[in-house]
């Protein structure tokens, strides 16, 4: 795993290249020392977009309503991966049950946003605000989360709030510095605005005005140019990290490169659409399980990839609302409520499933057709920004929602 407590660039051209040429914050890894990366904490958020079914990702297998709400997309209890005799994983997350047994992975089922909003622009809206119901707010929860957060280099790092895509998320939005990384292979980087700044790092820095750069100066650029000279496209993941064709797999794979870098990643952003299944969903095969592979396969590679780095890392997933509990008439389901979120890292306290369950039966659904929520989905990543990350003012990151520890769902000790 020494690749993993050293800068992965430590074995390209930067080996040769002159420590005259190296911003101070890099010239310790260069050099061979540990680097101070493997000390910090990093929280990684995965969005879901177009609503999951979370009642076939997580299969109540033991409920016998399930059984007779979705009798053409319900995954068999013989393909079900079972957790705890209860619960199970649809056999296309296969890759994650690995994580399971080693307890490096977390459920909480029947989680979510108690807003009823079925629209899909509006919940994800409120998820990535942090405030459900609440339009007015200006800035995303991940954004606010880095507010006086304790971490190394004194949250100065370009790289220490990073989405991957073209343009800067809702989650991200806000007064603390962010950037948005394309692709690192062409090195296209998003700063505030909806557009990319560059396509070009050298474009970037020698013309943007955007004050996610300002006041960085030369040594944010040698650090790009020395990433740049690391040959990003030749880059070799760790041995068993495979990740899947796909952008997400794609997003990770770039992800744990920047994290082993050494470039100071403190919070990370990725999401990856095609949940939307109102026409022929499928079960154990089909639109579902396609997504679902890709999901896992590419969430297991990231954590095979980052070695000892897992170790200080959080990764939870979520999706802004769930689908009906009952299938439709086109084999799919439609808008719901509750769904279920994942849990995955070191000081995860992983091999069970979280929350409060709030059954099937018709008086149990929310307005008659949904699941439940009995988990806010602000007390999930409430509880790794207080104890995993380390800020404790949570009033300032969820404003308006009374979050307090002892509600935590506990999946961090």
């Amino acid at each position: 795993m020494s690749i993993t407590r050293r800068v992965f660039l430590q074995r390209s051209a930067l080996a040769v290249v002159g420590t005259a040429a190296i911003p101070s914050f890099l010239t310790r890894a260069v050099l061979g020392a540990e680097i101070p990366d493997a000390g910090r904490k990093r929280l990684v958020v995965i969005f879901q977009r177009g609503a999951a079914d979370g009642l076939n990702i997580v299969v109540p297998h033991g409920e016998a309503a399930y059984y007779g709400m979705r009798p053409s997309i319900n995954i068999p209890r013989n393909a079900v991966l079972d957790l705890d005799g209860f619960f199970g994983l649809h056999p296309a997350l296969a890759a994650l049950q690995p994580l399971w047994n080693q307890r490096h992975l977390a459920i909480v089922h029947a989680a979510g946003s108690p807003d009823n909003t079925r629209s899909h622009f509006d919940a994800q809206d409120y998820m990535e605000s942090g405030t459900p119901g609440l339009k007015a707010t200006e800035d995303g929860w991940l954004n606010r989360a880095l507010h006086a957060l304790p971490g190394a280099g004194g949250g100065n790092e370009p790289f220490r709030a990073i989405a991957m895509g073209p343009s800067l998320p809702r989650i991200l939005s806000g007064n603390e510095p962010a950037v948005a990384v394309s692709n690192i292979n062409d090195f296209s980087v998003g700063g505030r605005g909806t557009q990319p700044i560059s396509n070009t790092f050298e474009a970037m820095y020698a013309q943007s005005v955007d004050s996610v750069l300002h006041g960085t100066g030369q040594e944010t650029f040698e650090a790009v140019k020395m990433l740049k000279s690391a040959d990003p496209a030749r880059y070799t993941p760790a041995p068993g990290a495979t990740y899947p064709r796909g952008h997400f797999g794609e997003s990770l794979k770039q992800l744990a490169q920047l994290i082993k870098a050494n470039l100071g990643v403190q919070v990370a952003f990725a999401d990856i659409g095609g949940w939307d299944h109102h026409v022929n969903e499928g079960n154990t095969q089909g639109q579902l399980a396609n997504v679902l592979r890709e999901f896992s396969q590419s969430l297991a590679a990231f954590w095979t990839d980052l070695g000892d780095l897992a170790g200080e890392t959080v990764v939870v997933t979520m999706s802004e609302f769930g689908r009906t509990a009952r299938e439709n008439g086109n084999r799919g389901t439609d808008h719901g409520h509750a769904n279920v979120m994942f849990v995955m890292g070191g000081p995860v306290r992983g091999g069970k499933v979280y929350g409060r369950w709030p059954g099937l039966d018709q008086s149990q659904l929310y307005e008659g057709r949904d699941l439940a929520v009995t988990t806010d989905f602000r007390r999930v990543l409430g509880e790794a920004v207080a104890r995993h990350l380390g800020n404790g003012n949570l009033s300032r990151v969820f404003p308006g929602f009374d979050n307090q520890a002892t509600r935590f769902p506990g999946y961090l000790g």
